[in-house]
């Protein structure tokens, strides 16, 4: 069992509560940087913090901790938001945190990136952790900004770049292949096989544990992925399996999908759908990162707490 305490950025979030209960069932003690009040399972510190627009004075809520796991930050949000305001949150309120952390005498700083950081490109080859990074929006740019600056550092750091992180709560692309998934009715998908990279919400949270260990090996970045990619006809299948329901997908070409998608000015939606992103996770593996759960049981699992709910 692990001892010691960590501070942890960012736990009100979709992630957070599966870290925070992978850290502590593993032993650490926990001090949860907030901006407002929220639940904490019981032996479970908390510190107030400000706005990570603005500096910040880390050093009370830095005192007595070993380590640091900062996962707060400005989500990805689509174009639209201030390049500046990426870089201000996402970049250098995390090289702040990390220069308090260091004055400290953090051993082991953890940073949740993304694998914006590597590359936003759809149907390209997979990505692997030596290729040199090509992000090509603000939030890609400001995560890689941050990595940049932790390896200037004194200080030993991990990077973990998840791909599209999927769990009971999430929203954004997941949320609305579930919602399709929940349609009574056959689906013209099954013939979307492109493979894509995916992430367990637990399997990250046993990633951000292992980062914390002396089995992985720090000063670099990492790319965090289910060992397997999936389509996503796929997903569709797994979901609706935790429904209790068969897959219902006809196999229409992708063609013809996304010829129909250009023709309704969709085709950029289409490509986020359908689009090939492989990321794979061998430096993790390599080190012995195991992770715990199976994609399509994993899927079926979050389809069936949904009807739960």
């Amino acid at each position: 069992m692990a001892e010691g305490t960590i501070l942890l950025t960012g736990a009100s979030g979709f992630v957070g509560p599966h870290v925070v209960a992978a850290l502590t069932g593993a032993g650490w003690r926990l001090r949860l940087a907030l901006r407002r009040p929220v639940p904490v399972p019981a032996g479970v510190e908390t510190v107030k913090i400000g706005d990570l627009a603005q500096p910040l004075d880390w050093s009370e809520a830095l005192r007595g901790v070993d380590h640091v796991v900062h996962m707060a930050g400005l989500a990805h949000a689509g174009p639209g938001l201030d390049e500046a305001l990426y870089q201000r949150i996402n970049t250098q309120a995390t090289l702040e945190l990390a220069q308090a952390a260091v004055t400290a005498g953090v051993r082991r700083f953890v940073y949740l990136s993304s694998i914006k950081a590597l590359s936003g490109a759809f149907d390209g080859p997979p990505l692997t952790e030596d290729a040199a990074p090509a992000p090509d929006d603000a939030y890609g740019r400001s995560k890689l900004a941050a990595e940049q600056g932790l390896a200037a550092l004194a200080l030993d750091w991990v990077a973990l770049r998840p791909v599209l992180i999927y769990g009971p709560g999430v929203k954004a692309n997941m949320a609305a292949l579930l919602k399709l998934a929940k349609l009574p009715l056959p689906l013209p998908l099954g013939g979307l096989q492109a493979p894509r990279s995916l992430l367990a919400v637990e399997n990250l949270a046993e990633a951000i544990r292992f980062a914390l260990t002396p089995a992985c090996p720090p000063r670099r970045s990492y790319i965090v992925a289910d060992p397997e990619p999936v389509s996503v006809a796929g997903m569709l299948t797994a979901l609706r399996s935790g429904l209790g329901r068969g897959s219902g997908l006809l196999p229409v070409p992708e063609g013809w999908l996304r010829l129909a998608a250009r023709l309704a000015g969709r085709e950029e939606t289409f490509l986020k759908l359908a689009g090939s992103l492989v990321a794979r996770p061998e430096g993790l593996l390599s080190a012995g990162w195991r992770p715990p759960v199976e994609t399509g049981a994993a899927l079926a699992r979050l389809a069936g707490s949904a009807r739960a709910g």
